[in-house]
């Protein structure tokens, strides 16, 4: 095989959607500034940070002023600012997602200053019409809006990000047993709204 097919088969697999079990890879090439690497590897990423945002942001009942997008990109420049703290043989999703909780957390505390700051000159009802928005909203998203935000965020990640229990436990550095009881309480509290009247009313479907 002359050098340019290897050169050729390397770009593709790099490329390529990558694994789970690939993502470490990535991330050691983006520590040594390889470009396409680091392309693939947001690419893989961001989808799956951004539907954690969003799913922590629609369950904030303070205010939903946080852009998931801005926090995404926060993110990524945090990522990129400490890359080189990243140890090569750890997994790379706690990682990850250490650093997104601290955005999110971050997010939170300046926009609670900023409304303190703020001079309310009106105060008006959440109005039953915003509703309508809501309900654009994916199913688990509305399911899991009224849950406390330590539940809303373990079942984010363990559903829709794909994390195992222990990489959600490094993630939140909590003990596996602390991840399983909110998992556990979050699946009962489900389970109670799926079986409220509302459940048959096509609010919650």
């Amino acid at each position: 095989m002359d050098r340019s097919s290897e050169q050729q088969m390397e770009e593709s697999r790099v490329n390529s959607a990558p694994s789970v079990t690939t993502i470490e890879e990535l991330m050691l090439r983006y520590q040594q500034a390889d470009e396409a690497a680091t392309r693939a590897l947001i690419e893989h990423l961001s989808p799956q940070l951004h539907r954690f945002f969003a799913s922590q942001q629609f369950g904030n009942r303070a205010g939903n002023s946080d852009d998931p997008s801005d926090m995404l990109q926060d993110a990524w420049l945090r990522i990129h600012r400490v890359r080189h703290t990243y140890r090569a043989g750890e997994p790379l999703l706690p990682w990850i997602y250490a650093i997104a909780r601290r955005v999110r957390v971050d997010s939170y505390r300046k926009r609670r200053r900023i409304a303190v700051r703020e001079v309310a000159v009106e105060i008006l009802p959440e109005m039953p019409a915003q509703r309508e928005d809501s309900a654009k909203l994916p199913q688990f998203d509305q399911l899991i809006a009224d849950l406390p935000a330590s539940q809303r965020e373990v079942l984010t990640m363990l559903k829709v990000n794909g994390l195992s229990l222990e990489e959600i436990a490094r993630a939140t550095s909590c003990s596996v047993g602390s991840v399983k009881q909110k998992a556990h309480r979050a699946y009962e509290r489900l389970r109670a709204l799926l079986q409220s009247p509302l459940a048959g009313s096509g609010v919650i479907r």
